[in-house]
């Protein structure tokens, strides 16, 4: 683990943790460059560790009842960081207390949500006056800093790998972040982009957040993303985040990344539990084989493998799982964050020139 670029960080997750409603605390107490994580808070798993509750695998992250509870075990944390992401990135009423609790604490505030920390004017205020600083990091950048679509993308001749996912909330970015890590532990160069807020609160590098930009240059977001990665490190691997789905009615996402990010090949992230897309009954999940044939019409490239998301299953039913995709659509499945990343690299490392 690298030294952290921030600074130590208790993560608010009250309510939501083990959920799908907690992926941000999910991404940061399994991994992150940015914090050093020490504590999360949800009263629902107060004394609890927080690699158990969530992978069966202690981390030594405890989750504490609330914040206070927290500041009195880990007197020197500098930071609170919002752990939640609820549809529409909306900040529970509720939790505004605790995030004025926090400045009181002396704690600098992180939040990924649309609801915005700095347009509370008691919130600003407060922060100004403790010297303290709240960082919104889905607020749109301006529009001078943006990057519009280039055709730079044709220069980078390195193995592009774009994680997408049959469903939002699905674990595309733990998986994308397994795989750089393994492609990495092999001895190849790897490199994360990252485009959502999560994957920049892990510290990714080269990151876009992509829904906290203006639909004009989410393209060239992406693709200035992926150029300065292969610019900047000259990598043997970009792996580059999928957010939602093609076909998810509320979160369309993949689109920019395969137009502008041109990956070689495409890992399809799926839940094969799920009927229905997250967060919205009535949507009938598309099959893995609609989606297949979306990405191949849209993009042209094909799809490598499948990486499970084990949600519903035991853990004696994973590897059948995985058979089953095989089975259905002919071809490789592997569950990374159970079973390990390195059959999936070994496929990927077959693809390098």
């Amino acid at each position: 683990m690298k030294n952290a670029i921030d600074g130590k960080a208790v993560v608010f997750c009250e309510g939501a943790f083990n959920t799908p409603n907690g992926k941000t605390a999910h991404g940061l107490v399994r991994f992150t460059y940015r914090y050093e994580v020490l504590g999360v808070i949800d009263s629902c798993y107060a004394g609890e560790d927080a690699g158990m509750v969530l992978d069966g695998k202690s981390n030594g992250i405890p989750i504490f009842g609330n914040l206070a509870a927290a500041v009195a075990k880990i007197p020197d944390v500098s930071y609170l960081v919002v752990g939640l992401a609820p549809d529409g990135g909306r900040l529970p009423a509720s939790a505004r207390a605790t995030m004025a609790e926090a400045l009181d604490f002396g704690l600098h505030l992180d939040s990924g949500l649309h609801d915005f920390l700095s347009n509370d004017p008691a919130l600003v205020q407060k922060a100004k006056q403790e010297g303290l600083r709240i960082r919104d990091v889905r607020k749109t950048p301006d529009r001078d800093t943006l990057h519009f679509f280039s055709g730079d993308i044709e220069t980078v001749d390195c193995l592009k790998i774009a994680l997408l996912g049959t469903d939002s909330a699905v674990g595309k970015r733990t998986t994308a972040w397994l795989l750089v890590h393994g492609l990495v532990d092999t001895g190849k160069k790897a490199e994360m982009v990252g485009t959502g807020q999560t994957s920049w609160m892990q510290g990714a590098k080269y990151s876009m957040i992509m829904d906290s930009c203006i639909n004009d240059f989410v393209a060239g977001e992406v693709e200035h993303a992926v150029v300065s990665a292969y610019r900047n490190e000259s990598p043997d691997v970009i792996v580059i985040e999928g957010q939602g789905s093609l076909m998810n009615p509320a979160y369309p996402g993949g689109f920019e990344i395969l137009a502008a990010g041109r990956p070689d090949f495409v890992v399809l992230q799926h839940a094969p539990t799920r009927e229905e897309y997250d967060g919205f009954p009535g949507y009938r999940l598309h099959s893995l084989a609609e989606q297949i044939n979306a990405i191949k019409v849209i993009s042209g490239k094909d799809v490598i493998a499948i990486t499970l998301n084990h949600e519903g299953l035991k853990e004696e039913e994973i590897d059948a799982a995985c058979a089953a995709i095989t089975k259905e659509c002919g071809l490789p499945c592997f569950d990374v964050l159970a079973r390990g990343a390195e059959r999936l690299v070994a496929l990927i490392s077959k693809q390098l020139k």
